[in-house]
């Protein structure tokens, strides 16, 4: 007989029910931003502009992004996850809706530039992985690859579609239709579903029930050796520095094919369905590739899973220019599905076991700041590159340079020596211990 005062053991970790909730939201979102580039031709034609200049208001929307993380990520470590991607979605769905209206390029940038893409920030690993890590640490790198892969599901399922939409009913019946998909099931399921913090379940991380009582709601638990007991002290140190470098670089090779993919497909006299369903294939791949290092990350060490998604990817960018369009584009989806978003959960999970859950929200923000800030400036200089010489060629040469660069300074990561999975502090000192409080959501 389980006791009234003891809350009974579920079957299934309530942790996986709010895994499920972030993916469709992460589907939504990640989905709806790498569909950007399905439209940047039909706008050019529609508003008499030129790449450079639909360039522009998409690295506005990666700058803006960028410079989001660290406030949500911090919003998140302040006020608990939950708070920030419901209002985070209502947001993005009101103003994906609105893009509808919009009927030049400023409108464009004031929308998806600067409203949606602060919005999306809530929506991003700087707050979603945030979730996760606290309530998962044993299956944290499978956990975080199954919500990231969400991203991944949505590249599959939402820019065909949206390629679908725009072919038969014009593009703001596209914008309106994912904008709708958001508000009607995405934001409900999050407010409904997802909690910030197992102890809210009177739960503990990974699913232990909780001896806690209402006067003692604070779990002690081990750290590593460079645990952040407060954020800045994390910047004094070379693992979040090499990861946001390597991070950087994950933003110039993903931001830029989000937005310029279909347009040099289309350059390549690829029409615009075989691109979509080609980045739909990438996505695809992209799906099981990412759940595959999600199960390795938990057994072997992260980093070097980390350099080998990079490398790889370094080939997928080289297939680009080397080889013919119509066998490129097809290569590049094979070749870079198998790393396109694995970045994410690796560094996510590598920043946690490093400095802690206590401020990964910040630090996490931090490295996303990187990536978009890399993505930003990516999508404006190969858009400006397109317009002047007519071709991608050395953009992508120089995307798989920095791929390799990546790579190697993942290597140089010193896990072993850093990680809590590797060397733990005993709990119970000022500097040896994490503390897990109830946020109050």
């Amino acid at each position: 007989m389980v006791s009234k005062s003891q809350p009974e053991k579920q079957s299934l970790y309530y942790g996986w029910y709010i895994i499920g909730a972030l993916f469709f939201a992460t589907l939504i979102a990640i989905g709806g931003r790498q569909g950007f580039g399905v439209f940047v031709k039909t706008w050019e034609q529609d508003w008499g502009v030129t790449t450079t200049t639909i360039s522009i208001a998409a690295a506005t929307g990666w700058l803006v992004n960028g410079i989001s993380q660290p406030f949500v990520g911090r919003l998140t470590d302040i006020y608990g996850g939950r708070r920030v991607v419901v209002w985070s979605l209502l947001v993005m769905a009101i103003a994906t809706m609105g893009v509808a209206t919009v009927t030049n390029i400023y409108g464009l940038i004031a929308l998806y530039g600067f409203i949606i893409s602060f919005a999306a920030g809530g929506i991003s690993p700087a707050t979603t992985g945030v979730i996760i890590a606290r309530w998962f640490e044993k299956k944290r790198g499978i956990a975080m690859a199954v919500l990231i892969s969400g991203g991944s599901v949505g590249g599959m399922i939402v820019v065909p579609f949206l390629s679908y939409v725009l072919i038969e009913f014009g593009w703001q019946t596209a914008w309106l239709m994912i904008g709708g998909l958001a508000l009607a099931f995405g934001v409900p399921l999050l407010l409904i579903v997802v909690r910030s913090n197992p102890v809210d379940m009177g739960l503990e991380i990974d699913g232990e029930e909780s001896e806690n009582t209402p006067e003692a709601e604070v779990t002690v638990r081990p750290v590593g050796p460079k645990f952040a007991e407060k954020w800045k002290d994390a910047l004094n140190s070379r693992p979040i520095w090499q990861l946001s470098v390597t991070y950087f670089v994950c933003g110039i090779t993903t931001a830029s094919i989000s937005v310029h993919f279909v347009r040099w497909a289309i350059s390549e006299d690829i029409s615009t369905g075989t691109a979509a369903l080609a980045f739909g294939a990438l996505s695809g791949i992209n799906a099981c590739g990412v759940l595959a290092i999600g199960l390795l990350s938990d057994r072997w060490q992260r980093k070097n899973l980390l350099a080998a998604v990079y490398l790889v990817r370094g080939l997928a960018f080289i297939s680009l220019f080397v080889l013919p369009g119509p066998i490129a584009i097809w290569a590049f989806a094979v070749i870079g599905g198998m790393s396109w978003l694995a970045t994410v959960p690796l560094t996510a999970s590598l920043t946690a076991d490093v400095y802690g859950v206590r401020n990964l929200g910040t630090l996490f923000g931090f490295a996303n700041m990187a990536h978009q800030l890399g993505g930003a400036a990516a999508v404006m200089l190969f858009g400006w590159a397109f317009t002047a010489w007519g071709s991608y060629d050395i953009p992508f040469a120089i995307g798989a340079a920095t791929l390799l660069a990546a790579g190697i300074i993942s290597l140089s990561i010193r896990e072993k020596q850093h990680s809590v999975r590797y060397v733990q502090v005993p709990a119970g000192g000022a500097t040896g211990s994490e503390l897990i409080t109830q946020d109050g959501d």
